[in-house]
């Protein structure tokens, strides 16, 4: 018998660890692969943090503690300011931003991870203070990134799954997320520009394999087939921020498809009247409205409100997941003309606490600040679209407010204390 055929392959004599290259494989891993995607990921993330925060201070967590989700932000929220009330389309366009770049980056995010498995299994851990480093940012970044992009794609589905408070969990995730991101870029942005520019010796590779396995795929075509992923999801999922046929293509958003209706109330909502508990025999003829100021308390019946004078705006409605209408035509009452009857007659619009009749749950109470109740596109509505309000979106009146998010726009109103803010 020949010897030789009972002889193993050096290679299969002793399994390979993770630990060591060779149990690495893949030729389309290497360094320059590595940076293109982190190129791209750092123009999407940093876009993703910016608009992130947009978000947050839009809903003037700072104004009042009905407004604020995470009450121990401490400094964090150092740059919060008062969200604007212009361009009317201002939150539509962040945060549909924010959404549609967080769930086209996905494909390059599990590519980019994939690229640097092996890094996270190198033996010893460290060997120097700059590695040392290196690898604890490494693991800031690779866990805040998974957290941070599980919780945003569970929260723009129909049914929020991950335990806890969406608001907290994804506000604290993004600074700890960003720190490490921060700390990588600051080690790792300038190799990846001699890398991109200069390219690397074969050698000097140390994510390249020294044992590859058959291509089966270039990185050309690899990074083709992400951009596909990227692209396909793009297309999949940014139609819900849109009318007509790019809206029916959104199929991986649960705002894409069919819109919920006909007629000039069927658009789009986030929550129906019987899911948000509104009985509605407390809509109709017993409803009054409470408005409180310095005059006291004034009750008035909706036969009164439509007797006062009657203004109109377009404004979309824009929500935290993502989706978004077009321009709609709401007719109703100005938040100013209402603040004045309130004993506010100065000219000067306060702040306002907004209560809805539904009997619980989040942002049942917001507050407005004075810009937004000045503005004269902010209205408590009766109409839209020249038909009364459906008891879905908000019948017998609701807030709308230009460039708010869409649970600033309070559906049901039945109170509003105007300076009362706390």
């Amino acid at each position: 018998m020949d010897d030789s055929r009972l002889k193993t392959p050096a290679r299969l004599a002793a399994p390979q660890l993770p630990s060591t290259p060779a149990f690495w494989r893949s030729p389309v891993r290497g360094v320059r692969f590595t940076a293109l995607l982190g190129v791209v990921l750092l123009a999407g993330i940093t876009l993703l943090f910016v608009t992130g925060l947009l978000s947050y201070a839009a809903y003037n967590p700072d104004l009042a503690a009905v407004n604020d989700k995470t009450p121990d932000k401490g400094l964090l929220g150092f740059y919060l300011f008062a969200w604007p009330t212009g361009p009317h389309w201002l939150y539509r366009l962040t945060q549909g931003l924010h959404v549609t770049v967080g769930i086209v980056l996905v494909p390059v995010l599990l590519a980019k991870l994939w690229s640097v498995v092996p890094k996270l299994f190198v033996m010893p851990p460290a060997r120097s203070v700059a590695q040392a480093l290196e690898r604890v940012s490494l693991l800031l970044l690779v866990g805040g990134v998974l957290f941070e992009f599980v919780t945003g794609l569970l929260n723009i589905q129909l049914e929020y799954l991950f335990p806890g408070s969406f608001y907290p969990l994804h506000f604290y995730g993004a600074w700890v997320f960003v720190a490490g991101f921060v700390a990588h870029v600051g080690l790792k942005l300038p190799r990846t520009l001699r890398v991109l520019r200069h390219g690397i010796p074969p050698a000097a590779d140390e994510l390249a394999t020294p044992d590859p396995a058959p291509p089966t795929l270039s990185r050309r075509g690899a990074l083709t087939v992400v951009g596909a992923g990227s692209l396909l999801l793009l297309v999949t999922s940014a139609g819900r921020s849109f009318d007509g046929p790019l809206r029916r293509v959104a199929l991986l958003t649960p705002r894409g498809g069919a819109e919920p209706g006909e007629g000039p109330n069927g658009f789009q909502i986030n929550k129906t009247a019987a899911k948000a508990g509104i009985v509605p025999a407390d809509t109709r003829e017993r409803w009054r409205l409470t408005l409180a100021g310095p005059a006291g308390e004034v009750r008035l019946t909706r036969a009164q409100l439509l007797a006062m004078p009657q203004h109109s705006a377009a404004l979309p409605i824009a929500c935290v997941e993502g989706w978004s209408t077009s321009d709609q035509w709401w007719r109703g009452v100005r938040l100013r003309d209402l603040a004045a009857l309130a004993g506010h007659a100065d000219g000067r619009a306060p702040d306002v606490l907004v209560e809805s009749l539904q009997p619980s749950g989040p942002f049942r109470t917001v507050a407005l600040r004075g810009n937004q109740v000045a503005d004269p596109r902010s209205l408590l509505a009766f109409g839209v679209n020249g038909e009364e309000l459906s008891l879905d979106h908000g019948y017998p009146a609701r807030i709308v407010v230009p460039a708010a998010p869409g649970v600033m726009n309070t559906k049901w109103v039945a109170r509003m204390t105007f300076g009362g803010v706390r």
